[in-house]
């Protein structure tokens, strides 16, 4: 079962496991979903959690009397990991999970909580401060300097209010109003690393109950939805030791097992790599990791249901995936070969729903200026 499918993380996903001759739920609150188009998937439309936890979970239960089989199950996003971990007892005769209990995983998805481990374990953090009041995080940015950066800690309910994971502040009146938007999901003040999206650098891995890595794979965006934030468009496989090493020893630190993404950005004022956040799933661009012999869903998978594959490590430094057409957004061509993440030869028909709404977005982009132009006259 692949949970939370709208998108290309939910459907690389859905590929890897059904290329692989497995059946493949795909569950996702909205019947438009991307991953609703693939071939390899059952869809089934369940609530959101966010709206409905109760119904969402009700309705995992039923889709499990859909098969007598064990199934290993694969949110791609905080708010599906959390609702699923919080009732894991109810599904523990069927379902499995790759990511720890609740009792763990509710710490991980502390951001505090993920800096503090990383420092413990001897990892590096951007230098970060917890304030508490609207006083303390203006006496914070005094502290750093601007540009600086609030986040939250809890990220689940900001970045549904806000729709972003973040707010950039160049004052300090800009960082008192961002500190009030943030305040009931317990900001964080953070310096800004002076890089750009190039040096963010991903250790994707499954580990198991053991904390054995079963899959290790290294790489870095190249580009990235938003200027300073936001989610990938480019990414390319570059093994890197030290993010390796970082990444794993904060896994293990925090207690995790189960697949995950370690982000750290590399400082150029130093040259050290310094925690992002950890995400306890799937991320947007793991079909790279795929395409470079470390298919994470399908290595998981075999752990779950007691068949563990040898462990394996990445190949292919230099290889790229792109979303190469995204609505609203101009193209992001790569030199072949790439990884494409909705373009597939033998799952054709989310790539057609994909041009169709890149198409769409343009001509309603292009029409308000078209109009304008016309009424000019001068031309």
């Amino acid at each position: 079962m692949v949970v939370e499918v709208a998108w290309v993380n939910g459907l690389a996903a859905i590929r890897s496991l059904g290329r692989r001759g497995l059946r493949v739920l795909a569950v996702d609150h909205r019947p438009y979903a991307l991953g609703f188009r693939s071939r390899y998937a059952e869809p089934r439309v369940a609530p959101d959690p966010l709206d409905d936890e109760d119904g969402f979970i009700a309705a995992l239960r039923s889709l499990a009397e859909e098969t007598d089989d064990l199934l290993p199950v694969f949110p791609t996003h905080d708010e599906h990991v959390n609702a699923i971990a919080r009732h894991a007892d109810v599904f523990a005769e069927r379902y499995r999970f790759p990511f720890p209990g609740w009792d763990v995983l509710e710490r991980i998805q502390s951001k505090r909580h993920q800096l503090e481990t990383a420092e413990s374990v001897g990892v590096p953090v951007p230098r970060t401060f917890y304030p508490g009041s609207a006083e303390e995080a203006r006496a914070a940015g005094e502290e750093l300097g601007f540009p600086l950066i609030v986040k939250p800690s809890a990220n689940v309910g900001f970045r549904r209010s806000h729709k972003r994971q973040l707010f950039r502040c160049e004052s300090a009146d800009e960082l008192e109003r961002a500190y009030e938007a943030a305040a009931s999901h317990e900001p964080m003040v953070q310096e800004l690393i002076p890089s750009g999206p190039e040096e963010m650098y991903t250790l994707g891995s499954y580990l198991d109950r053991d904390g054995q890595a079963l899959g290790l794979f290294s790489g870095r965006k190249l580009s990235q939805t938003r200027g300073y934030m936001g989610s990938a468009r480019v990414g390319e496989a570059l093994w890197v030791d030290e993010v390796v090493e970082h990444g794993l020893a904060l896994l293990r630190g925090l207690g995790f097992h189960g697949i995950s993404q370690v982000e750290l950005m590399r400082d150029p004022r130093d040259g050290r790599y310094k925690l992002l956040e950890v995400n306890p799933r799937l991320w947007q661009w793991h079909s790279l990791a795929a395409a470079c012999g470390v298919d994470l869903p399908w290595i998981a998978y075999r752990d779950l249901v007691g068949d563990p594959l040898p462990p394996a490590r990445m190949h292919g430094d230099g290889k790229r995936w792109a979303i190469t057409l995204m609505a609203g957004k101009p193209l992001a061509l790569e030199r072949p070969p790439y990884v494409d993440a909705v373009f597939a030869r033998d799952d054709p028909k989310p790539a057609l729903v994909q041009l169709g709404r890149f198409a769409h977005r343009g001509i309603h982009r292009l029409r308000p200026a078209a109009t304008a132009s016309g009424g000019v006259g001068g031309g």
